[in-house]
């Protein structure tokens, strides 16, 4: 079992190595250029040039069943579920297979809107409340992966 990160605008890295550490996890943070982190051994750090898809490539190569991606790109994450991983998003929102399709239906639907005009801006702040809740979905994703389930 490893954790792929979608690095490059990811708000909760600390908190991925802090229960990665706590699992003797190995985590990927896959970037597009390169960023400090501090060093950990189960850190590896891969930056992937060529263009902002190829880190999302990169992940999708490799990533397999019983692995996680952490990303709040919902096209990368409908990759990932087709390779058999679990993903789940910075705010703790776990992406599966029910939900994949109506949540890349209103990413296309919001995208029209603010081309038009009709929406402004993007989603609410992120916060303490979102980082909380990713701990916990990362801590029952890891737990359910253990069980076998």
């Amino acid at each position: 079992m490893k954790i792929y990160v979608d690095g490059d605008a990811c708000p909760v890295k600390a908190e991925v190595m802090r229960v990665a550490e706590r699992h003797g996890l190995g985590v990927l943070m896959v970037t597009n250029q390169w960023m400090r982190l501090p060093a950990h051994p189960l850190l590896t750090i891969q930056v992937v040039s060529g263009g902002l898809d190829k880190a999302d490539d990169w992940i999708v190569a490799r990533i397999d069943s019983g692995d996680i991606a952490i990303t709040a790109d919902i096209p990368l994450a409908a990759r990932c579920l087709a390779k058999g991983a679990r993903v789940i998003g910075p705010t703790g929102k776990p992406f599966d297979d029910d939900g994949i399709g109506m949540a890349l239906a209103m990413r296309e639907l919001n995208a029209q809107l603010r081309d038009s005009g009709e929406i402004r801006g993007g989603g609410p702040p992120f916060g303490n409340k979102d980082r909380s809740r990713f701990l916990q979905a990362l801590e029952e994703v890891i737990q359910s992966l253990k069980r076998g389930r």
